[in-house]
């Protein structure tokens, strides 16, 4: 038997688990996949790269590698649209480009690209990075103690055993996640709202695109309700659909009497030519879910990405809300690891991450109820929210972040108007450094970022004391007329010119000052000994 010891094991090698690996990387922690699959993704999942994510994958040197997969695949700046059919009457235009109002807010740009493109470059850098992945590979069983736990796993080709003792465990395991049930984690919501399916085919598509830019097709006629995406040449996509029949009575077990014919019929249906050639490749079967777990840590193990929470395919954040969870967890788990944390600040990740993921599976589900079926609305849903104010507008609430006195308590917010609030994502800024054109997000690494202005002198050294005495990796900028010509980065993140703002590394506000009236030697190091869990030596100032 084989014996492997690392810092952590993530069970799950899709696209959560492999940017899982990725992140852990980037903070300096080697990791191990297992993926019990043979490869990476052979469907192409997961289209819709939204903001926040490609910030994070900028964070990770993979964005540009991302964007070039994207165009191979997509024209870029596509619609989001619904139709009766590809060939018939347009309804509703949802994005005539998915980046439009949005640029502003980020030197990142949404884009389509799929699971198919996306997970070699993410295992290409987690390997780079210092992880292990091991493909064919699937968990039989694990036992926790108070050093961490103790996983046998099994070559699936083989059925060769091996050992992986590991500090942590993040399961990346999916929707149907085995670590999930075994832990006995129940979830919460709407359940499952349809058996469907996805049919992968070939087609000559183009000319009914009409010369439209549509990433996202939309469909709801009498015969079914789903959506398309096409890819480059316009020769091959998938349909997704959800319901049979009347809209408004629909029929949402796809998976009975399911054929190859039913799946021509179906393809033809949407794209609205009854004699269109069509092939199928492939037809997958999965459940349509709108659940968030009840809880996202069970001892040592941390539950991320579907194995967390599972949502309506409609507005793209299912694969994004997971990509969002690993890059909470990858820096905790690093700053535990690295002794400058306590087991506190991995209790933040539950208390911060839960609430984010059912407010965006709430959202998730409105959205499918008002494009797709309507007939759920007399259940309730909750009301629809702009989606930067989802991608870029959650905020968080726990004992890593120190709030604002007046606070209102809101889950989300206008990332115009937060304005460096503590608790939501830092605001893109462009500043200058050595000469060259930055934003503010690419500053944010391995370490925390305080960030002073001119005039600040005291929150400076108060800061300078605190990389001085306590071992937690910290950078200071003093964004002065030289950094900031423009003169605005004050006001864009609260604060006057006397103030201060610390961000975590995950590109989060822990802390702000928005002058220096309360400033003292080592109050920053009480802000930072607060947020990481750590005993508090020195009166924190607010």
């Amino acid at each position: 038997m084989k014996n492997y010891d690392v810092p952590v094991l993530v069970v799950g090698g899709s696209l959560v688990g492999m940017t899982m690996a990725v992140l852990l990387g980037k903070q300096g922690v080697k990791s191990l996949v297992i993926e019990k699959h043979s490869g990476a993704a052979i469907h192409p999942r997961a289209a819709l790269m939204l903001q926040r994510s490609m910030e994070i994958f900028r964070s990770a040197d993979v964005e540009e590698t991302m964007r070039t997969r994207s165009f191979e695949q997509f024209e870029p700046d596509g619609a989001i649209m619904a139709v009766e059919t590809m060939a018939g009457k347009e309804i509703a235009w949802y994005m005539t480009r998915v980046n439009d109002g949005v640029r502003d807010l980020s030197p990142s740009e949404r884009i389509f690209v799929t699971q198919i493109a996306v997970e070699p470059v993410l295992q290409a850098r987690a390997v780079e990075l210092g992880a292990e992945v091991l493909f064919g590979t699937e968990l039989v069983s694990v036992l926790e103690d108070e050093n961490g736990v103790t996983a046998i796993v099994r070559d699936r080709a083989t059925s060769e055993e091996s050992s992986v003792h590991a500090k942590y465990l993040v399961a990346a395991d999916g929707p149907h996640s085995t670590l999930r049930t075994q832990l006995g984690v129940g979830r919460s919501g709407h359940g499952v709202i349809s058996k469907s399916i996805t049919i992968y085919f070939r087609a000559d598509v183009e000319p009914l695109l009409k010369e439209r830019n549509l990433s996202v097709v939309m469909v709801v006629n009498p015969v079914l309700q789903g959506f398309f995406r096409i890819e480059k040449p316009y020769k091959s996509g998938f349909l997704a659909v959800h319901g049979l029949g009347d809209p408004q009575h629909p029929n949402s077990d796809l998976w009975t009497g399911l054929d190859d014919d039913k799946c021509i019929e179906l393809v033809r249906a949407g794209l609205g030519v009854d004699d269109l050639p069509v092939e199928i490749d492939n037809v997958m079967k999965w459940e349509a879910t709108a659940v968030t777990a009840d809880k996202f840590r069970h001892g040592r193990t941390f539950l991320v990405g579907d194995a967390a929470h599972e949502m309506p395919p409609y507005g793209g954040y299912g694969g994004n809300t997971g990509i969002h969870d690993a890059h909470n967890l990858a820096w905790k788990l690093a700053a535990v690891l690295d002794g400058q944390a306590g087991d506190e600040l991995l209790a933040t990740y539950e208390a911060e991450r839960k609430p984010v993921a059912a407010f965006t599976v709430e959202q998730g589900y409105s959205r499918y109820v008002m494009r797709a079926a309507p007939f759920r609305a007399a259940d309730g849903i909750e009301a629809v929210v702009p989606d930067d104010s989802i991608d870029l507008g959650y905020r968080y609430r726990s004992s890593a972040v120190i709030a604002d006195a007046d606070d209102d308590g809101a889950i989300q917010g206008n990332p115009r108007e937060l304005r460096g609030l503590p608790g939501s994502r830092a605001p893109h800024y462009e500043l200058l450094k050595d000469g060259q054109k930055v934003s503010t997000l690419d500053l944010f690494h391995r370490n925390f970022v305080l960030f002073t202005s001119q005039g600040a002198q005291a929150w400076r050294e108060s800061g300078e004391a605190a990389a001085r005495d306590l071992s937690v990796g910290l950078d200071l900028y003093t964004v002065d007329a030289t950094m900031d010509p423009e003169g605005g980065f004050a006001e864009s993140y609260g604060i006057t010119a006397t103030g201060a703002v610390l961000v975590r590394p995950d590109g989060f506000v822990a802390w702000r000052a928005t002058t220096d009236a309360d400033a003292e030697l080592h109050a920053i190091s009480a802000v930072l000994a607060s947020v990481l869990g750590q005993p508090v030596t020195t009166q924190l100032q607010a």
